[in-house]
């Protein structure tokens, strides 16, 4: 599952940022890969649904959220926590 979930999330940037998913890397930012807010809010809600998991994430304030929106990676990684957590 582990690397399902990282495939996923990276399925779901690669879509909001009209890319390849073979041209993201784990050490890419969103900005880097020209995801502006609301592409990032887009992404947020899609990697909701696909995972079946609430995200907390404060759009006005990503700084101040516990979801960790530094890098592809961090956010592969933040997944997988809400996922590993949901299972219980």
């Amino acid at each position: 599952m582990s690397e399902d979930v990282r495939d996923k999330v990276v399925e779901i940037i690669a879509e909001l940022a009209v890319l390849e998913p073979s041209d993201i890397s784990m050490d890419n930012t969103l900005e880097d890969l020209g995801v502006d807010s609301l592409g990032l809010v887009e992404s947020i809600f899609a990697i909701e649904e696909a995972f079946d998991i609430d995200v907390p994430f404060n759009a006005n304030a990503p700084e101040s959220s516990e979801f960790d929106i530094s890098s592809v990676g961090a956010i592969v990684e933040a997944v997988r926590g809400l996922v590993a957590a949901k299972k219980g």
